[in-house]
């Protein structure tokens, strides 16, 4: 196994007026978190809309991805139920030499461990060359993992299971498989996990607050004191009040108009929680700099 370790965004996707995936302003974006302190990101995770993206945008992007000066810095969120549709779609991110893939089992319906099991099973057989952090968040697909499954999985599979995202928070303060990534949900998480012995965050605030949380992350690398973590878990707590994809968007819409678009069932804020958002973050003084335009 090899460990993935620092800070990586759960990257937005951009969509054009009518909806349509805008490919190379979802790069660009991703490419401005790494410049503004990311060690990487995720591509089409849960904050990225991938549920809702069609999976031929999905090809599309990931063969534009190639030419990114950070290529290699990028997670493949699968975002798909059906298991031939995210086998298909990773063997075409593999073939373009993108393997590292963020995974979470099948929403909808009810399983337990074995079935996940079996879920991850099938995934490797047909490719091989992946290395798969495990998603855990069960308030998005109902299941949430045990330890004991991971370290089954771990076992199974020593050199494709590499790590897990943990958002449900069962997992980050117990778990402990040697040169196996943990990755806490929530800048909340990140101090506490790393003195646990985790290996960074992924989050989907990190679209607004790369900076800060590389700071914390770098100060506790180097024994330094902690002068940010409160004021970024502040924000991130204030995003939290609402929902964090329309938060993230309505936030970032106020710079820059390219965020205004979202699909359904995902909306903006309305007017009162938006007055509320930004009263919340001015009150932290937090500002974000206009990213590079695209």
């Amino acid at each position: 196994m090899s460990e993935i370790k620092g800070i990586y965004a759960a990257s937005l996707s951009i969509l054009d007026e009518n909806l349509a995936l805008n490919i190379d302003k979802t790069i660009n974006h991703a490419e401005n978190l790494i410049d503004q302190g990311c060690h990487g990101v995720v591509i089409f995770g849960s904050t990225g809309q991938a549920q809702l993206i069609s999976v031929s945008e999905k090809i599309q992007l990931i063969n534009k991805l190639v030419n990114s000066k950070y290529r290699n810095k990028y997670i493949i969120g699968t975002g798909l139920n059906s298991l031939s549709e995210t086998i298909n779609f990773m063997k075409i991110s593999v073939s373009l030499n993108f393997k590292k893939f963020l995974i979470m089992p099948p929403a909808y319906y009810k399983y337990g461990d074995n079935e996940v099991i079996s879920y991850y099973k099938k995934i490797i057989e047909q490719v091989s060359e992946c290395k798969i952090i495990l998603y855990n968040f069960e308030k998005l697909c109902g299941y949430k993992f045990s330890i004991s499954c991971i370290e089954q999985l771990v076992k199974n599979f020593p050199q494709q299971i590499i790590g897990v995202k943990d958002s449900s928070y069962n997992l980050f303060e117990n778990i402990k498989i040697k040169n196996f990534s943990v990755f806490p949900g929530s800048e909340e998480k990140l101090l506490k996990g790393l003195k646990l012995g985790c290996s960074g965050i992924i989050t989907a605030t990190c679209n607004v607050t790369a900076s800060l949380a590389r700071k914390v992350y770098e100060d506790f690398k180097n024994n330094k004191e902690q002068t940010h973590n409160e004021k970024l878990c502040a924000v991130r707590k204030t995003f939290e009040e609402f929902n964090l994809i329309s938060g993230l968007h309505t936030f970032l819409a106020q710079k820059e108009k390219k965020f205004k678009n979202i699909l359904p069932t995902l909306s903006l804020l309305n007017e009162n929680d938006k007055k509320k958002l930004f009263e919340n973050l001015n009150k932290l003084n937090f500002i974000l700099t206009k990213s590079k335009a695209a």
